[in-house]
């Protein structure tokens, strides 16, 4: 298990007990990143994607896999990246849609959408073909649509007819931003030019579902999850 350590928000100075979360290796043992006790926390003011992952190696088997970077949310708003000691490396170079590395991946298996259950049913499909295990509902109802949850990511199905707006990407990511868990958005009526902006400084990565039942990407960051 991870050992907690103590953090104070350099923002509102509140002061916190943060432990790394756990992730499963392909050999079944559990991996976290190693904090650096006598490291200082960083208020995140901008996402990006790939700054968003470190390579973690797996101390029973030496395998390294690509894991989301620890951070805590704060009450006050702030989002904390926590200092990693040393072996514990950024990786943007890696992919971060897979959550351990693993063999090619065989061709999606898209099911024909029909009603809003399916449109939901091929977004869950889709996160396990990427990598995500243990889908399930999140939590939290988002405003519009349904949301999922795997384990360091939050997803927002939107089966309506209408094009997701600026207001429906923001609010997806600051609930992701809550859970310090990055986010993914399925849309069925695609996105307004608006929201596709917002999504891209945001760093959201945005899917169509048509009717065959296989997301498209719309804009690079999906692209790159997709890869």
């Amino acid at each position: 298990m991870s050992e907690s350590v103590s953090v104070r928000c350099p923002v509102c100075r509140s002061e916190h007990l943060y432990a790394a979360p756990s992730y499963p290796c392909e050999c079944g043992a559990p991996v976290h990143p190693a904090l650096d006790r006598h490291g200082a926390p960083v208020a995140v003011t901008h996402q990006v994607w790939d700054e968003a992952w470190v390579t973690v190696e797996c101390a029973v088997c030496g395998r390294t896999a690509q894991w989301p970077q620890p951070e805590l949310g704060c009450a006050c708003g702030t989002v904390l990246r926590m200092p990693l000691a040393d072996g514990t490396s950024p990786g943007p170079e890696a992919d971060p849609a897979a959550p351990a590395a693993a063999p090619p991946r065989r061709a999606f298996q898209p099911i024909t959408i029909r009603t809003a259950r399916d449109a939901v049913t091929v977004a869950a499909l889709y996160l396990r073909w990427l990598g995500y295990q243990d889908i399930r509902r999140a939590d939290q109802r988002p405003p519009s649509g349904i949301g999922l949850a795997a384990r360091g990511l939050l997803a927002q199905v939107d089966p309506t007819v209408r094009p997701a707006s600026p207001r429906d990407v923001e609010c997806l990511w600051l609930t992701a931003m809550t859970e310090s868990a990055h986010c993914v958005y399925f849309s069925l009526a695609g996105y307004t030019t608006e929201a596709r902006a917002r999504a891209d400084s945001l760093g959201v990565p945005l899917f169509v579902l048509d009717l065959t039942g296989t997301p498209q990407p719309v804009n690079g960051l999906a692209d790159e999850l997709g890869a």
